[in-house]
């Protein structure tokens, strides 16, 4: 876990983030291995801004494929300690593994704290259809 601690805060450093101030980085671990960073990048029409951890997902799929899935990932903010916000909980889900079992990691008090996505967004929206592609844990709340 220091691994991707370090990767994170390194990410970090180099995130594009002058309306927030937050620098947030991520870093995951793929089932195949693959170890992908990311930061935020902040946009000033706000809603072109994009998550650490969205930006760490898409580039993990670029480079491994739609069917590439974690094991884990480990977010951090310079200076704050915060969980994923619900939008990246839910792209977390999408790449997590199939009984949601992928471990997500942030700091609260100083100290790493862990616990599986399925723990952080037990409704995960999930398309019946789509779940050969997708995450397929059980959510008490779908379509």
């Amino acid at each position: 876990m220091s691994d991707l601690l370090a990767l994170a805060q390194k990410a970090a450093l180099e995130a594009y983030a002058p309306y927030s101030k937050f620098q947030v980085g991520c870093a995951l671990q793929t089932v195949n291995g693959g170890i992908y960073t990311g930061c935020n990048v902040e946009n000033a029409s706000y809603g072109l801004t994009i998550c650490a951890e969205r930006n760490t997902i898409f580039h993990a799929v670029a480079e491994e494929g739609p069917l590439m899935k974690m094991v884990r990932l480990f977010v951090i903010c310079l200076g704050h300690e915060f969980p994923p916000c619900g939008a990246c909980r839910q792209v977390i889900a999408e790449f997590s593994l199939p009984d949601g079992s992928t471990e997500v990691t942030y700091l609260s008090a100083g100290k790493p704290v862990t616990r599986t996505i399925a723990e952080l967004l037990p409704g995960a929206f999930i398309i019946p259809s789509r779940k050969s592609c997708s995450s397929s844990y059980s959510s008490p709340v779908a379509p």
